[in-house]
C-alpha cells in the first residue's frame, strides 16, 4: 500500500467540497430538535420535564444480526440484569436494519441500543441517540478492522483483481461494510463502484463472510470482529476465506440510550452496564471471541471516539440530514 487508510481519507477531506453542515471535529449537526449546550455532540436531555419519558419496559436492541435469536439468548443475561437495576421490564427487539434501528429510536419505540460503528453518528444526529460505553478487553482494548476478504482460488489476489468483478459491501451505513472501503478504492486504488467494479448489498455482515465463504461472491468488505465470533461458533471455517486488504483499528459498536429518557432512568441504564458481571455469561462466550477480547464495557464519549468515523464520513459526503 502506498498510503494508511487514514492518510488516504486526509487527502479526500482535504480535496472534496463538503455537502455537511461541519462543525469543529468534523460532527454534523444535530437535527433541530434536539439541542447541545455543553458541546459533548450529543443531544442533551430535555428540560421541560414533559418532555421526558419513563416507560413502564425498556426495549432494547442489538445491531443487526444474520440470526437474531442466536443474540437474543446471548443478551438474555444482561437484560436481566438491567431489569433488577432500573426496576423496570427489558425487552429484545430483533431489528433487520441500521435503517430500521434508527427509526425506531427516533420515532420512541426503542431505549437502549447497541449501534454499529457507521450508524452511530446518524443515530446521534437523527434519532437522539447518546451513547456512553463499548465492549473492550480487561486491559481497555478495544475495535475492529475492516478487511477486504475472498475465498482461495477466486483468482482475487490483491485490491486490483476486484476490477471487473462483484464486491459485496453491507449496507450504506455501515462503516467498514462500506464508507471505509468506498473510500479507500476510489482515493488510493481509483476504482469506481459500478465502473470498475459491480457493487452489490448483502444487509449484514454475517450474509457477506458467508457468501464470500460459498463463493456467492468474489469478495467482500467487512468488520474482522464479526468474522472472528462467526468462525469460533463454527459457522465458516478459518481457511474459507482469506484476507487482501486490512485497515487500521476502529470504535467498535457504541451502546448508549435515547436522549429524552428520564436523567434517573438513564443514570440507572449506564449503572447496569457498567456493574454487569461478565463471568460466566453469555456475553463472554460470545465476545471473547473478538480479537482483542470483548470482557466488559467501558466507558466512551462519542466526540472522541467516533472522531476518525466522522472523518472518514466528511471525506465521503456523508450527509446526517434525517429524512
Amino acid at each position: 500500500m502506498t498510503m494508511s487508510l487514514l492518510k488516504t481519507l486526509a487527502t479526500l477531506a482535504s480535496a472534496t467540497a463538503l455537502s455537511l453542515v461541519l462543525s469543529v471535529g468534523g460532527a454534523a449537526a444535530l437535527d433541530p430538535r434536539f439541542k447541545d449546550a455543553d458541546g459533548d455532540m450529543v443531544a442533551d436531555a430535555p428540560t421541560n420535564p414533559a418532555e421526558l419519558i419513563d416507560p413502564p419496559t425498556l426495549i432494547f436492541a442489538y445491531t443487526p444480526v444474520e440470526d437474531p435469536a442466536v443474540y437474543a439468548k446471548v443478551w438474555d443475561g444482561f437484560l436481566k440484569h438491567m431489569e433488577k437495576v432500573t426496576g423496570k421490564k427489558v425487552q429484545f427487539f430483533p431489528v433487520q436494519s441500521n435503517a430500521a434501528q434508527i427509526e425506531a429510536m427516533r420515532a420512541g419505540r426503542l431505549h437502549v441500543a447497541g449501534f454499529n460503528t457507521g450508524s452511530n453518528p446518524i443515530a446521534v444526529a437523527c434519532a437522539g441517540f447518546v451513547p456512553f460505553t463499548m465492549m473492550a478487553s480487561k486491559k481497555d482494548e478495544f475495535g475492529y478492522e475492516m478487511e477486504i476478504i475472498t475465498y482461495p482460488g477466486s483468482g482475487v489476489e490483491k485490491i486490483e483483481d476486484i476490477k471487473g468483478k462483484k464486491l459485496a459491501f453491507t449496507s450504506e451505513t455501515s462503516n467498514s461494510g462500506f464508507k471505509a472501503p468506498s473510500a479507500l478504492l476510489a482515493q488510493e486504488f481509483k476504482m469506481e463502484a459500478k465502473k470498475d467494479y459491480e457493487p452489490v448489498f448483502s444487509g449484514k455482515h454475517d450474509n457477506s463472510i458467508i457468501g464470500v465463504a460459498n463463493k456467492d461472491y468474489p469478495a467482500a468488505a467487512i468488520a474482522n470482529s464479526v468474522k472472528a465470533r462467526m468462525i469460533a461458533r463454527n459457522v465458516i471455517k478459518p481457511d474459507a476465506t482469506k484476507v487482501i486488504y486490512k485497515s487500521q483499528t476502529f470504535p467498535t459498536t457504541g451502546y448508549g440510550y435515547v436522549y429524552n429518557l428520564k436523567p434517573e432512568l438513564a443514570a440507572k441504564v449506564k449503572e447496569a452496564f457498567f456493574t454487569f458481571n461478565w463471568e460466566g455469561s453469555d456475553l463472554l462466550k460470545e465476545f471473547e471471541k473478538s480479537e482483542p477480547p470483548q470482557e466488559k464495557f467501558m466507558p466512551i464519549t462519542f466526540k472522541t471516539h467516533w472522531e476518525v468515523v466522522r472523518q472518514i464520513d466528511k471525506a465521503l459526503n456523508v450527509s446526517y440530514a434525517c429524512k
